[in-house]
């Protein structure tokens, strides 16, 4: 009868998350509703992407398409004025942000993914192999990302391939040192322990119930290192390291022609930058809401004040 009555009862939800039975992307993105900067910005990044994305059906112009309009200032037909060559701004900021964030999201994808596996490996196996792999963790952060970056360019050349390689490569340390520290953590609480008792592999085990308990720490590093990896592409692409220049970023839309004609056409450079601050400043705001939700030690004191 008693068992009966266990077996019915619903879990308390700190088991069933413990257990992987909820959802864990449910709770942060509903919880962003009591953070108003964290939904405008989220709101704000998805509307970039649709409107980048989907850039041929969006931009009144061709990414080429000259008009007899030169360096001409905002207006109706131009919102964001045409450039030194009749080119719409608007058309090529559009057209930019696609290979933009088209980079920064190739290169969290990759440096994260590979920045969690040696996270988890290194903190769940422990030993020499966890000391080897955070000594190199230690070689690749003591170059800053946009250093590195800037080798990496120069020694294997231009292409959106290489710098997406190249960012990723600075990104994988960082998020495998926070993994790390997620998964030691995690490692010693009791369900790990009774699941290695009931034989259960290493590799099931770190799949099945140490991964899915460290997404949030995760999420946050996605939301911020995407920042970086936006302003590190376009750091690259105002030096002429980035992509190549006939192919619109909003990097190399902020050098050459934008800083020639800055006294006259000044538009040709502030849409871009504007563009990419939005961008950046949305990314961190929220990166900080979806960090001040995650973390559990402001979360309870988050709650309290609501």
């Amino acid at each position: 009868m008693a068992a009966g009555g266990i077996g019915t009862r619903p879990l308390p939800s700190a088991i069933a998350r413990a257990m992987g039975l909820v959802r864990p992307f449910a709770s942060p993105f509903r919880a962003l509703r009591r953070k108003p900067l964290g939904l405008v910005s989220l709101v704000l990044l998805v509307l970039m992407v649709v409107v980048t994305v989907f850039a041929p059906w969006v931009a009144p112009y061709g990414i080429d398409e000259a008009t007899d309009r030169y360096a001409e200032s905002p207006s109706l037909q131009h919102w964001f004025g045409t450039d030194h060559l009749g080119r719409d701004v608007l058309s090529r900021v559009l057209y930019g942000g696609r290979v933009s964030l088209l980079v920064g999201f190739a290169s969290v994808v990759l440096g994260l993914g590979v920045g969690v596996i040696f996270g988890v490996l290194s903190g769940y196996v422990g030993g020499w192999p966890d000391i080897l792999l955070q000594r190199l963790v230690d070689v690749f952060m003591a170059v800053p990302n946009i250093l590195l970056a800037l080798t990496l360019v120069a020694s294997f050349g231009a292409g959106i391939g290489n710098v997406t390689l190249a960012i990723a490569v600075g990104i994988a340390p960082r998020a495998a040192r926070i993994v790390r520290g997620s998964t030691l953590a995690v490692r010693e609480l009791p369900y790990i322990e009774a699941a290695e008792s009931l034989g259960m592999s290493s590799v099931r085990l770190m799949l099945r119930h140490v991964l899915p308990n460290i997404m949030a720490p995760i999420i946050v590093i996605a939301s911020i290192q995407l920042g970086v990896a936006v302003i590190v592409e376009a750091s690259l692409s105002f030096l002429g390291l980035g992509v190549p220049l006939n192919v619109p970023t909003w990097g190399n839309m902020l050098s050459g022609a934008g800083l020639r004609f800055m006294i006259r056409a000044p538009w040709m450079a502030i849409a871009p930058g504007i563009a990419l601050t939005l961008v950046v400043v949305a990314l961190n705001l929220l990166g900080d809401s979806l960090r001040d939700i995650l973390d559990p030690r402001l979360r309870g004191s988050g709650g309290r004040a609501s």
